[in-house]
């Protein structure tokens, strides 16, 4: 009955000033009241649990209309009036933004991938973090360290891509009388999987780059030298993995034509004609 008593709130309050009341007799009838007659108070109202929502860190997911958000457990929370929706995009806007106080995380999934939908936070801390970075990123002292990051991710960029063409072309390993060949192949292979959000296998840094490049040979094979992009595949599970290794299969087999160094006919050679046709969409591209 005591550990009861400490855990349930009591609103009607008792005046301890006069030896009367302090009496433990009166106490304890005073408690078995209360007990037996709990009052509405006892119970947080709707309007308190809502209050405290704000003040908890969630990661969630859209709700049914634009101000409502989903809960793991498919609990539909309202957001607080006094909050406003951060769009993804701005890093820094987004960091300082979590470290000032209370958030909800929207994420959503698409296909694969689970992405970013923005933050709710407090509308004025928003405000505060916007204009904060504006006045920031007018100065001089920041466009000049802009400038400075760009060119180090340029760098950094461009050696990237040399090391991926070099892990292309350890991984074609084609005969001595196709080294322009691979070279060609790993040039073009490289331009399309390395730029920076193209979401390609080469972005990954969850497989060694000799992975990576293994990867990007075969999706690039499989695109440009096989008819996957027009194939009308079934909708069931497995069935499109399934497709994909037997053109991988095939892929290897003309690669190891070309390692083997059997004479191939310039005019039927799939993978020259590939080339130019992925040469020539790409001097188009240049030109638009």
């Amino acid at each position: 009955m005591i550990r009861e008593v400490r855990n349930r709130k009591f609103p009607q309050r008792l005046d301890l000033s006069t030896p009367r009341t302090a009496n433990a007799t009166t106490l304890l009838a005073h408690f078995k009241r209360c007990l037996d007659n709990p009052t509405e108070d006892e119970t947080p109202s709707k309007t308190e649990t809502q209050n405290t929502m704000p003040n908890q860190i969630r990661t969630v997911k859209p709700g049914p209309d634009e101000r409502s958000v989903m809960t793991e457990s498919g609990q539909v929370l309202t957001v607080p009036t006094q909050w406003a929706l951060l769009p993804p995009g701005d890093a820094a806007a987004t960091r300082r933004v979590k470290a000032a106080g209370p958030y909800w995380l929207v994420k959503a999934k698409r296909g694969r991938r689970v992405i970013s939908l923005g933050v709710w936070a407090n509308a004025n801390t928003i405000a505060t973090v916007s204009q904060g970075l504006a006045a920031e990123r007018s100065t001089d002292a920041y466009a000049k360290k802009q400038t400075s990051a760009k060119a180090r991710r340029e760098k950094l960029q461009s050696q990237y891509v040399h090391q991926f063409e070099s892990a292309i072309c350890e991984f074609l390993d084609f005969h001595n009388r196709y080294e322009a060949l691979a070279k060609d192949l790993s040039v073009a292979i490289a331009r399309h999987a390395t730029p920076v959000g193209s979401g390609t296998v080469a972005r990954t840094k969850r497989i060694p780059v000799n992975q990576r490049a293994e990867a990007a040979v075969i999706a690039w094979l499989r695109h440009q030298t096989t008819g996957y992009d027009e194939m009308a595949i079934p909708r069931i599970k497995g069935k499109r993995r399934e497709i994909r290794r037997m053109l991988a299969t095939k892929s290897k087999m003309l690669l190891n034509v070309y390692r083997s160094g059997k004479t191939v006919d310039p005019d039927r050679c799939i993978l020259k004609t590939a080339l130019d046709k992925v040469q020539r969409s790409f001097n188009k591209n240049d030109r638009d």
